[in-house]
């Protein structure tokens, strides 16, 4: 709330400003016949109106430098989100013995691709993607994709800061 305030504020300062000079030249341009400004008073006004346009090229370059930390800052934290969420896949990929077929195949399945587009990036049949998946399910102790990945999303959502323990794996 403070902020809109501040940048009401300074925009209504800048648009004062640049109303006076953008008048003074367009009465000068057109012609028009104005009442004449002492010049001690026409001189404390263009002050102030200069004042005020570079009080907003500066709060400008702060808002700026504001919006680019934080846009920086919310990139780190997406990254690291990102290496902490491949950290979880492998490491539940490990504790289920996945292959390295099943592990590709689970992790497509995860990123949403369907068992057609799996079968076409891993160049094998979609009976063979069927197969690797239903493995990776029974594995994972759950049905279906959807409950796959609730595991994972489960796991990023808890705000323990530590990862679920391992689960010991069946024998099967």
């Amino acid at each position: 709330m403070r902020n809109r305030l501040v940048i009401g504020s300074v925009l209504a300062v800048q648009s004062a400003c640049a109303f006076f000079f953008v008048s003074d030249i367009l009465t000068s341009v057109l012609g028009l016949e104005v009442q004449p400004l002492a010049w001690e008073l026409r001189e404390l006004l263009e002050i102030g109106a200069s004042l005020g346009l570079i009080l907003g090229v500066f709060s400008g370059a702060l808002m700026l430098t504001a919006t680019i930390r934080s846009r920086n800052l919310a990139e780190e934290r997406l990254r690291r989100a990102s290496g902490v969420f491949m950290d979880l896949l492998e490491e539940r990929f490990t504790e289920w013995g996945l292959t390295k077929a099943e592990r590709d195949v689970a992790l497509f399945a995860i990123k949403g691709m369907s068992t057609a587009e799996i079968a076409v990036l891993r160049s094998t049949s979609e009976g063979t993607v069927k197969a690797q998946t239903n493995a990776i399910y029974r594995k994972a102790g759950v049905s279906g994709r959807s409950q796959l990945l609730s595991l994972f999303i489960d796991d990023l959502m808890r705000d323990t800061g530590t990862l679920r323990p391992a689960q010991p794996q069946s024998a099967a």
